[in-house]
C-alpha cells in the first residue's frame, strides 16, 4: 500500500481535485438552477407535476447512459468536462427541485398572509419569511444533491481525462470502469468516493444541524457559513435579481380585512357583503389577520381598503394615546389622528360596543357569588388566567387593570388564540379569561362576565376604517358605510356570533340574514 501511494500519490491527488471541482461545478449550476425554479413552482403551481415529472425522469437514467446520451451533442464540442457536467447537473435537479418546492408550498398559508397583510412584497416575503423556514428542506435537497453528484463523479473524473474526447468511445467506458493499466485506480475510485461522499454529507447535516441549533452548545440561526450556506446565497441572489420588482400590482377592486376572531370574521364580512350590493364590484375578503397590529400595518401598507376596529383599542394600542373615558372625546381623537396620520378616514360606528370582559364559570360566579371584579380579588390567587395575544401587552390590557383592581393571578396568564378561550375556560384548564362583551360562548356555556365596576376599560365602539385613497377611487364605497351606521345592537351580534361558533353556521349566510332583516 506505502509503494503504491509512493508511485500514484500525484495521479491520486490530481483525480480527487478533478473529483471535487466537477461536483463542486455541477453543483453549484445545480442549485442556481434549482432552487430559483423550485421558487418559481411555488408562484405558478400548474407546472410544479411536469417540471418535476421531467427531473424525475432524468433521475432514473443509468449514469453510463446519461453520458452515452450526451456523446453526440454537437454544441458541447469534445470537451469532457463539460459532458461530464452536465450530466451531474441533471442528476443533481431532482432533489433541490423538490426540496425547496416542497418546504416553500408546505409553509402555514396563514404566515404568508400576515407577510401579506403588513405590507411585505413578494420579493421581502421570499427573503425574510418563505427562504427562512424553508431553509432546512433546502440544504437536505443540496446535501442529497451532492452525495449523488460524488458517486456519479467517479465515473466522470475518468471521462474528463480524455477518455471520452479521445479515439475510442469504447475505451474510454473500459477505463471508467477500471480496464486493464488502471492498476490500482479500481480501488481508489470507489474508496474515494466513498470517503467524499462520507464527508460531504457528514458535513451537510453538521451545517443542517447548527442551522437549526441543534448541535450541543449552538444558537439557533447561527451565522457561521459553510459551503453550502454560500451556495444557497449564490442561488438567493439570482433569485432575488430574477423576482425584483414581481410585487402584485394593485388590485382593481376593494379588500376588506378581518382579525382573527369570529366578530371580526362577521363584520368584515358585513363590510364586504354591503360593499359589493353597493358599487357592484367584486370585493376581496382577507381575513384572518393576526391581531391590531398585523391589521393596521395591512391598512397602512393599501393592502387592504377597510376593516372594523374599536375606539379604545385604535385609541391606546395603535395611536399610542392616554386611555380616555369619554366616548364622544374618544371618538374625535381616533378620527382625527387617523386622518393626520394614515390618511384613513373613520366611518359611522355601527352601533354597538364590544369591550373587554373578564368572564369566569357561570357555576363558580354563582358558588362566591361573584359578580363584580373587586369582589373576584380575594380569589385571584387561586385562579388560571387565560388571554388573547394582545391583552397581556396592551396599555388598556392586563397590567393596568391589574393595578387597577390589585389583581393577582396563579402563574404566569396563558396566551392563546382567542377562539380557544372559552374551549380552555370551560374544560378547566384556565379559571377566569380575557374575552370580548359580545362573544357568543358566555351565553351558550352559561359563563358570567364580571362587571368592571371601577370603570377601568375605556369605550370600544366599534367603527370601519377606510382609506381615504379607496374613497376616491370607488366613491360608492361611502353610501355603504353610511348604510351601515347604527344598525348593528351589542345582542344582535352576540347573536351573530354564537351562529357562527356555537352552530357552525356560515359567516356569509349569517351576515346575509342580518341584512336581510334590516333591509339593506
Amino acid at each position: 500500500m506505502g509503494s503504491f501511494l509512493a508511485q500514484h500519490g500525484s495521479e491520486i491527488g490530481t483525480l480527487t481535485l478533478e473529483h471535487l471541482w466537477l461536483t463542486g461545478s455541477a453543483m453549484l449550476i445545480a442549485a442556481l438552477l434549482g432552487i430559483p425554479t423550485g421558487i418559481l413552482l411555488t408562484r405558478y403551481p400548474g407546472w410544479a407535476k411536469p417540471v418535476l415529472g421531467v427531473a424525475n425522469i432524468l433521475q432514473t437514467i443509468p449514469s453510463l447512459a446519461m453520458f452515452g446520451f450526451l456523446l453526440p451533442l454537437p454544441w458541447l464540442g469534445e470537451s469532457a468536462a463539460r459532458i461530464a457536467i452536465l450530466a451531474l447537473v441533471a442528476y443533481a435537479l431532482l432533489p433541490i427541485l423538490r426540496n425547496t418546492y416542497a418546504g416553500i408550498h408546505g409553509i402555514d398559508p396563514a404566515i404568508s398572509d400576515v407577510a401579506k397583510a403588513i405590507g411585505m412584497s413578494s420579493l421581502q416575503r421570499l427573503v425574510k419569511v418563505e427562504l427562512p423556514l424553508s431553509a432546512s428542506f433546502i440544504l437536505a435537497g443540496l446535501r442529497t444533491a451532492t452525495v449523488i453528484c460524488v458517486g456519479i463523479a467517479t465515473i466522470a473524473v475518468h471521462l474528463s481525462r480524455g477518455c471520452v474526447g479521445g479515439q475510442s468511445a469504447g475505451a474510454g467506458w473500459r477505463l471508467a470502469c477500471g480496464g486493464p493499466g488502471l492498476g490500482g485506480r479500481r480501488v481508489v475510485g470507489p474508496g474515494g468516493a466513498m470517503g467524499a461522499g462520507s464527508g460531504f454529507g457528514a458535513g451537510m447535516i453538521r451545517g443542517e444541524r447548527r442551522r437549526s441549533g441543534r448541535l450541543t452548545g449552538g444558537q439557533p440561526g447561527s451565522s457561521q457559513l459553510f459551503p453550502p450556506t454560500a451556495l444557497l446565497l449564490s442561488a438567493f441572489l439570482l433569485t432575488a435579481l430574477s423576482l425584483a420588482g414581481c410585487s402584485p400590482p394593485r388590485p382593481d377592486h376593494p379588500v376588506i380585512g378581518a382579525k382573527n376572531f369570529t366578530e371580526q370574521v362577521v363584520l368584515g364580512e358585513l363590510l364586504a357583503q354591503e360593499i359589493e350590493a353597493k358599487t357592484r364590484l367584486k370585493v376581496e375578503r382577507r381575513f384572518y389577520l393576526a391581531g391590531s397590529y398585523i391589521a393596521q400595518q395591512a391598512l397602512a401598507a393599501g393592502r387592504i381598503d377597510a376593516y372594523v376596529e374599536y375606539t379604545g383599542t385604535a385609541l391606546t394600542a395603535i395611536l399610542k394615546q392616554p386611555v380616555d373615558k369619554d366616548p364622544v372625546s374618544s371618538l374625535s381623537t381616533v378620527t382625527r389622528l387617523y386622518r393626520e396620520r394614515y390618511a384613513v378616514e373613520v366611518a359611522p360606528a355601527l352601533g354597538f360596543e364590544n369591550t373587554f370582559a373578564m368572564v369566569v364559570r357561570g357555576a363558580d360566579a354563582q358558588r362566591l357569588s361573584l359578580r363584580t371584579l373587586s369582589e373576584a380579588v380575594p380569589y385571584a390567587p387561586q385562579w388560571r388566567l387565560g388571554v388573547g395575544y394582545e391583552f397581556e401587552e396592551r396599555p388598556d390590557g392586563l397590567r393596568g387593570l391589574s393595578a387597577a383592581y390589585g389583581l393577582k393571578f396563579d402563574g404566569s396568564p396563558r396566551t392563546m388564540d382567542l377562539g380557544l378561550l372559552y374551549r380552555a375556560l370551560n374544560s378547566n384548564q384556565v379559571d377566569i379569561v380575557a374575552g370580548n362583551s359580545t362573544d357568543g360562548p358566555i351565553q351558550a356555556f352559561g359563563l358570567a362576565v364580571l362587571a368592571d365596576d371601577r370603570h377601568y376599560f375605556p369605550p370600544y365602539q366599534a367603527v370601519p376604517l377606510v382609506r381615504e385613497e379607496a374613497l376616491r377611487r370607488w366613491p360608492a364605497m361611502r353610501a355603504a358605510f353610511e348604510a351601515l351606521a347604527g344598525k348593528v345592537s351589542a345582542e344582535e351580534m352576540r347573536a351573530m356570533n354564537e351562529a357562527v361558533d356555537g352552530e357552525h353556521r356560515d359567516p356569509a349566510v349569517v351576515v346575509r340574514e342580518f341584512r336581510s332583516r334590516k333591509g339593506l
